[in-house]
């Protein structure tokens, strides 16, 4: 049976107020947030920080990083002055790292232009690692305005209450045609918000709780009883499988590390020498000086978003003090490597060796 305009009118009306009712009671207290309907403004630098954070990655990864950030650099111009390096150390572990390469050059943007974000989504999406979703959800919380925010919540939510089944990617422009058709005009930002936590609380991607749900009686997937099959995802491709080989240089207590490139993979971070593995090759396996070395019994296996690494670890030790101005490294004190910001393949190659002591 086909819907009458009116209803669908009258539907559309209902979900906005139903979802802010449901958020006002059940929203989550985040530190980046203020209280549902608060009068109190959503700082600006806060919202636009825990936005790069949580992109790929979890409410639980980013709380921690968050509540470090904010405490070492509170706002935009202190971030802006940070040295790179600090920056990308105190980064290391969340993944993703051309985000924090892409923050140091947003906040330096927004220093310059004398410390005060743009409001509008067009103003936004200009600054450095900001995109579509990234500037509606900053516009909608940190000002209040009119914004259609879609991320992988919302996507899911949105193609269930209208029972959207043409699989992803290609739905996507109808899911942003319904989303913008339900989104609210007042409490922008809450109505933003409540939207993600109806995704990642009710709505889930298993098992969705749709006798608890509050947009259950204008949703056209539960009615259908097709809500768990949606939002349909087209196959992914398998991920190519590289090898590679990472080099500990070790010297009285201190291992050679080396600053990344500062393009490509873990871009300017510190790093141990590697045989020169990439998403589209595999290591030469050619160590960078000539030495005797071992190879440790256990490997390191990282996932990439578009590959997988099996990297094998091969040590010296003894080696002479010269290797660091040869490499372009540095030697750095074992007892302090955790404060090396080391990015999560490189931290784990650190576990591996430290076993074999």
């Amino acid at each position: 049976m086909t819907s009458s305009p009116q209803n669908n009118a009258d539907r559309a009306a209902r979900i906005a107020p139903d979802l802010l009712r449901w958020y006002d009671a059940n929203a989550r207290t985040l530190p980046w947030r203020t209280a549902p309907g608060s009068n109190v403004p959503a700082d600006p630098y806060r919202v636009w920080l825990s936005e790069i954070m949580l992109q790929q990655t979890t409410v639980a990864a980013v709380k921690p990083y968050f509540k470090d950030f904010t405490a070492r650099w509170p706002n935009v111009a202190a971030l802006a002055a940070a040295p790179d390096q600090d920056v990308l150390a105190a980064w290391a572990g969340l993944g993703y790292y051309a985000r924090a390469r892409n923050l140091i050059a947003c906040a330096r943007t927004v220093a310059e232009a004398g410390g005060r974000f743009p409001e509008t989504e067009d103003g936004l999406r200009a600054l450095p690692g900001v995109g579509a979703y990234t500037a509606a959800a900053i516009a909608a919380i940190a000002f209040g305005q009119r914004a259609v925010a879609v991320d992988a919540n919302v996507e899911r939510v949105v193609s269930r209450l209208f029972a959207i089944a043409t699989p992803l990617p290609a739905s996507r422009p109808a899911i942003r045609a319904a989303a913008g058709s339900i989104t609210s005009d007042a409490r922008a930002g809450d109505f933003a918000q409540a939207m993600m936590d109806l995704g990642s609380s009710i709505c889930t991607s298993r098992e969705p709780k749709c006798l608890v749900c509050p947009l259950r009686r204008d949703c056209r997937a539960q009615a259908q009883g097709i809500a768990a099959s949606l939002p349909v995802k087209a196959a992914k491709k398998p991920r190519p499988e590289r090898t590679g080989t990472a080099f500990w240089i070790e010297r009285d207590g201190h291992v050679l590390l080396v600053k990344r490139a500062g393009r490509g993979m873990l871009a300017g971070m510190r790093a141990l020498p590697d045989d020169g593995w990439a998403a589209r090759r595999d290591g030469d396996g050619v160590p960078p000086v000539g030495a005797e070395w071992h190879e440790a019994a256990a490997q390191v296996r990282h996932v990439f978003t578009h590959f997988s690494l099996q990297m094998r670890i091969a040590a010296t030790r003894d080696a002479p003090a010269r290797l660091a101005e040869e490499l372009g490294g540095e030697w750095w004190p074992l007892d302090r490597i955790a404060d090396a910001g080391l990015p999560t393949l490189f931290a784990n190659a650190v576990k591996v060796m430290a076993a074999t002591e």
